[in-house]
């Protein structure tokens, strides 16, 4: 790896994820004044989320299945440029159908620069790739906190959404700064036969991994991408949950080698849906301080998903490559994206019916939020079950180990 500045792609890898994190956290904060301006349902805000979950998988499918002939270079400039398209056209959005293009834009960068960034850094780093993994992972965490607190210091006074979506340019000009003119590692630590690639995916176990992923992304992403909608009314505030949350996230993946190296990954995803399980009941039953103590709890439990599931494809199924790395990731952000409009039809439907009984709008608010929660719940549960069962395998798992 001779003239490659490694902790400057790393450092860049990072910053992009920031940018992807703002993305998030800025359209959870600004889903109420968008349903205000452009008088949406929250049925209707569900299909525009759901947008940038269906432009990820798309992008990351794309991305796995180039990488190999193209390498992570180019992907970046992808991600790049969907990034400053995204952005801007959502800036001059004129309403539903705009807003559904725009995002679809931001999801699929998105996806690029997952699908670019987690083989490069697998690549970077041969000797500790789900440590360092988790420690890219830090910055989404990192930059929902970034992003949840901009959006509420910018909403308390008064500056409107197009702003806060401004706001995620600099990070995104940022970024393209410090990738650009460098020299990249070759694919060394992934098995670059795209046809390989392809025959591994049809493995039981990446399968199995799969289907575990719908639910592990769902579970994290679903609720907090309707905290503010969810948590509105039960006396805490939904953006300093947002941002304490995924606080606790970045400071855990910060410090995840010691846990993992203690409970090993099938282990820490069978905590993860513990923990999660009970965490998302308690939320769906708490109002004022409880809802930030099983907030924390929930943050706790949802952790360590998202990176140790891609961590545990690299390691344990290495066979599929950057393609591997990039359909788990992907396959969670569609089975998020299908979710999205189911979440906000449960609210619609749930407010619905407790005005219908006599509850008052801010009543039939709360009511809704925690029936939602309650049915989000059921998703950490199957992974118990599931997770469970790999836990049982893991000493096979081992033995498999490449």
């Amino acid at each position: 790896m001779e003239n490659i500045n490694k902790n400057r792609l790393f450092l860049a890898s990072c910053i992009s994820l920031v940018v992807t994190a703002m993305t998030f956290a800025i359209r959870a904060g600004i889903l109420g004044q968008l349903g205000t301006d452009f008088q949406l349902s929250d049925t209707q805000l569900g299909w525009v989320n759901s947008m940038a979950f269906l432009g990820f998988p798309i992008a990351t499918i794309f991305g796995g299945l180039v990488y190999n002939s193209v390498g992570p270079r180019k992907l970046m400039l992808v991600a790049f440029v969907s990034h400053l398209l995204g952005l801007l056209l959502t800036i001059f959005a004129g309403g539903f159908w705009t807003l559904l293009i725009s995002t679809f834009f931001i999801g699929f960068a998105n996806g690029s620069v997952e699908a670019a960034c987690n083989p490069l850094i697998a690549g970077m780093y041969t000797d500790n790739k789900t440590t360092m993994l988790n420690k890219f992972h830090v910055w989404f965490p990192g930059g929902i906190v970034i992003g949840a607190l901009a959006s509420k210091f910018m909403t308390d006074f008064n500056m409107g959404w197009q702003m806060q979506i401004g706001l995620m340019l600099i990070p995104t000009l940022l970024y393209g700064f410090l990738f650009f003119g460098q020299t990249f590692p070759k694919n060394e630590s992934t098995v670059s036969d795209t046809k390989m690639n392809i025959k591994s995916l049809l493995s039981p176990l990446f399968i199995f991994m799969v289907i575990c992923m719908t639910l592990t992304a769902t579970t994290e992403l679903g609720t907090q991408q309707w905290v503010e909608k969810i948590l509105g009314n039960t006396g805490a505030s939904p953006m300093l949950i947002l941002a304490m949350v995924t606080g606790l996230m970045a400071v855990g993946r910060y410090f995840a080698g010691p846990v993992i190296h203690k409970l090993n990954p099938p282990g820490v995803l069978l905590g993860s849906a513990i923990i999660s399980a009970i965490a998302i009941y308690m939320m769906s039953t708490a109002t004022g301080s409880m809802v930030y103590v099983s907030a924390i709890l929930f943050a706790i439990g949802v952790c360590y998903f998202w990176p140790t599931m891609i961590g545990f494809v690299s390691e344990y199924i290495p066979k599929t490559g950057a393609l591997g790395m990039s359909l788990i990731g992907g396959a969670g952000m569609f089975a998020t994206s299908i979710w999205q409009p189911v979440i906000g039809s449960w609210l619609d439907s749930a407010k619905t019916t407790a005005i219908e009984a006599g509850a008052s709008v801010e009543q039939a608010e709360l009511m809704a939020g925690q029936e939602t929660l309650s049915n989000i719940a059921i998703f950490p549960m199957v992974l118990v079950v599931l997770f469970g069962i790999l836990y049982t395998q893991r000493k096979k798992l081992e033995a498999k180990r490449v």
